[in-house]
């Protein structure tokens, strides 16, 4: 009897069509994300995104009540003007709230294509913005455009508007200030007012690099203003990072006061 052959020879070739199959899914799976982040991304989307948050952060403006123990933000950011407005990155939502409504503001963003929402959010509170990385000040910061915008945004001080900067570097170590804010401060002659903005009812995205909180209606809000920090022009290396650290420390003094503030129950 003569054995069949036929599967016996079909088999060899089962792992590569095993492997095919697998290839072409991931490339479909990897022209899909391609599409899906086109889409999310496009101009209308920015639009609809932008349009959601602003509504969203004007009814969590509508429905809190300010927490006993506040800063007043609007006579600390006044009579400091134009001054750098320092927060962390993932606490930094409430900021176009703080703004003194009278007073010209411009917000730093990065170049990235994520940004484009916030920069739509922003422009609907009124804010400009100026674009790029300026939580470093070295080599990689200029091919992120981070000395330009340095430079841009010392020029709007010198126009009197207030800058809104985050002091911690994007997908760096999460609340350390980075030295293109005090490098900003020694350029331009301006404060820095490490400044800090909770509400009682939050969400904190854990998962998030800088465990970003999501502010809730219907709470208590908390504003913390810390005092300004002066930046000599002079400064060499080791004052820099001297007002680095201590920015840094007293941007988390700020959100822990924050926190604190609104978290107590009336």
């Amino acid at each position: 009897m003569t054995p069949d052959r036929s599967h016996a020879a079909a088999s060899p070739s089962r792992p590569q069509d095993k492997a095919a199959r697998k290839g072409w899914a991931k490339r479909v799976s990897a022209r899909l994300r391609r599409w899906r982040r086109g889409v999310l991304r496009s101009p209308a989307a920015t639009r609809v995104f932008g349009r959601a948050i602003y509504g969203a952060l004007r009814l969590v403006e509508a429905t809190q009540r300010v927490a006993p123990g506040s800063s007043d933000a609007r006579a600390h950011l006044s009579s400091q003007h134009p001054a750098i407005v320092a927060l962390w990155h993932g606490q930094h939502l409430l900021a176009p709230l703080l703004r003194p409504r009278e007073l010209p503001y411009v917000a730093l963003l990065s170049r990235n294509a994520d940004a484009a929402v916030n920069a739509d959010v922003v422009a609907r509170f009124g804010i400009e913005t100026v674009r790029g990385s300026g939580g470093r000040v070295r080599e990689a910061a200029s091919r992120k455009g981070g000395v330009a915008a340095l430079i841009a945004l010392r020029r709007a001080l010198s126009r009197g508007f207030g800058v809104c900067m985050i002091a911690d570097v994007p997908k760096g170590t999460p609340r350390d200030a980075g030295l293109g804010i005090v490098t900003l401060a020694r350029i331009s002659g301006r404060p820095i007012l490490p400044s800090a903005a909770v509400t009682s009812r939050r969400l904190v995205l854990a998962s998030t690099w800088d465990r970003t909180t999501l502010p809730l209606p219907f709470g208590r809000l908390a504003v913390v203003v810390g005092a300004p920090i002066l930046v000599p022009e002079d400064a060499d290396a080791a004052l820099l990072e001297e007002k680095r650290l201590a920015l840094t420390a007293a941007l988390e003094a700020a959100n822990v006061e924050a926190e604190r503030l609104a978290d107590i129950r009336p």
